[in-house]
């Protein structure tokens, strides 16, 4: 079959790359004219409601049965919402609350705001077991630690995303959470002994209808010892397909992750995931260039002739993900038209909508916060204007480094005159706390902090600042693994502003 035919077609018919800016580039247009699947938009792409209406109209011009995927899990991961923070607290905030008809409220909510701007997939719910403490990339993203839990939250976020015609897509397959290696730099493996809680999650949103699975680049030995998960079909075929029966479409994580192109290149690893049982592949993250997405093509259609990939299979994964497209073509997951025409930030269509996501998404926050007080004296409610420190770790590449966060900001509204400092690792010296300290003698001391138990030198830093301050009130916005730290110790379990602003009501005592 000649490389320009219908096999070239099909190789273009299972990929989604990611591109560059806030309209679609000439070559995605052509390539979907061309019948490439769809795309997987990024934080570069979005910059309001309104625009990535206009922009899905546009790819949709070329193809109306175009894809159009972004990673929208509230919380600490938002694309949507990424120039203020999620209105919505992520998946361990939600966990606590475990309130399952408030987790599908709210997944209902957001898929109508996601149907609104044209989105089709949304690559969510995180469906990993955290029981790993010290995992480097899934932590507050995970309903939690528990199975069970984490279950019963996965399904219902799976039926409420659903129900607004967004496709649901359950990830990282066949579970993240125990896990203390970030699949973006190297292989994570899977401990035996926890695979069959980590598949609970998943066998739940099968259960429940969901449209799409996402592999995790994970070694998982009980099943094979040799292929990370996206790669094997021992896992995608063998385990997702005959023994869990899943149906629906399988997207590979970001194939140009290390810990599958850095073995066969972003290409190969394309090429191999289709073989292995995927039928989508999620490139563009970091290489959102038309060379890549004719790289992966190219790579499957050679994949083909050379018997690595048997084209059957090949047009099997096309014929999957057709047949989502066309779901959710019938779904509503279109923009409507008075959105298309509103203004660059949409918010002549969009502001009654976000002030019921705001509320919705600030009482839940509100429900999440968890105080341990440690001291009989009068510390909160404050009174006077506080310091506030934050100390801030460089986060994974799942969350955009641009998305806010803290308590600062909603405790200057609360309360005018609230001063800042943010330490980044690296700045929070001995020499830099004794000055914050001089500098905060006469004020409230408040502490911020994001997964103290994971970075040292924030564990340093907290001790050296409740050493002078034992009066401190300390707020951990990350997983909060000791309550023992502070005079007050907020547990927020969240970063998003929601959650910024649900500690700042308790120190402000304000709610």
């Amino acid at each position: 079959m000649s490389k320009s035919g219908d096999l070239v077609r099909l190789a273009d018919a299972v990929l989604l790359p990611g591109f560059e800016g806030v309209t679609p580039p000439d070559w995605v247009r052509r390539r979907l004219g061309e019948g490439l699947a769809g795309v997987v938009l990024f934080s570069r792409n979005i910059t309001g409601p309104a625009q990535v209406a206009r922009l899905t109209t546009a790819l949709r011009a070329e193809n109306p049965y175009a894809l159009v995927g972004t990673d929208e899990e509230t919380g600490e991961v938002t694309r949507l919402e990424v120039a203020t923070g999620s209105t919505r607290p992520g998946g361990y905030a939600l966990g606590v609350v475990d309130d399952v008809a408030l987790t599908e409220t709210l997944a209902r909510d957001l898929g109508l705001d996601l149907a609104a701007c044209g989105i089709t997939i949304d690559f969510a719910p995180s469906a990993d077991v955290n029981s790993n403490p010290d995992n480097p990339v899934i932590g507050l993203r995970a309903f939690g630690a528990d199975p069970d839990l984490v279950a019963r939250h996965t399904r219902a976020f799976v039926r409420g995303l659903q129900s607004a015609g967004v496709a649901a897509c359950a990830k990282h397959f066949p579970g993240h959470g125990d896990t203390s290696v970030d699949s973006h730099h190297g292989v994570p493996v899977v401990a035996p002994g926890g695979i069959e809680d980590a598949l609970r999650p998943f066998r739940e949103a099968i259960n429940a209808g969901v449209r799409s699975v996402m592999t995790g680049h994970l070694l998982v030995p009980v099943y094979d010892p040799d292929l990370p998960a996206t790669l094997s079909p021992k896992v995608l075929t063998g385990l997702l397909r005959e023994e869990l029966g899943f149906e629906g479409m399988i997207v590979t994580d970001g194939i140009e992750m290390a810990a599958v192109s850095e073995a066969y290149g972003i290409g190969g690893a394309a090429a191999r995931a289709i073989a292995a049982g995927a039928d989508a592949i999620c490139v563009g993250g970091e290489h959102a260039d038309e060379a890549t997405a004719i790289e992966v093509r190219d790579a499957i259609v050679t994949a083909v002739a050379d018997g690595l990939l048997p084209e059957e299979r090949l047009a099997d994964a096309a014929r999957r993900v057709r047949e989502l497209a066309v779901w959710a073509a019938s779904s509503g997951s279109t923009p409507t038209d008075n959105m298309v025409g509103a203004g660059a930030d949409g918010m002549s269509v969009t502001t009654e909508r976000a002030a019921h996501n705001g509320h919705a998404g600030l009482a839940a926050a509100r429900r999440a916060v968890r105080v341990t007080r440690r001291t009989g004296a009068a510390v909160l409610p404050l009174r006077t204007p506080p310091h506030v420190v934050e100390l801030a770790p460089e986060m994974n590449l799942a969350i955009d480094k641009s998305t806010p966060w803290g308590v600062a900001g909603p405790l200057a509204e609360l309360m005018p005159g609230t001063a800042v400092t943010r330490f980044a690792a690296g700045e929070a010296s001995g020499a830099a706390i004794e000055d914050l300290v001089a500098l905060a003698a006469a004020r409230p001391l408040v502490v911020v902090v994001r997964d103290v138990h994971r970075y040292p030198w924030q564990g340093e830093a907290v001790r050296h600042l409740l050493s002078a301050r034992p009066d401190a009130v300390v707020v951990e916005m990350g997983l909060p693994q000791r309550s023992d730290l502070g005079a007050v110790h907020i547990a927020t379990y969240g970063s998003a502003p929601v959650c910024g602003r649900a500690a700042a009501e308790v120190i402000t005592g304000s709610l």
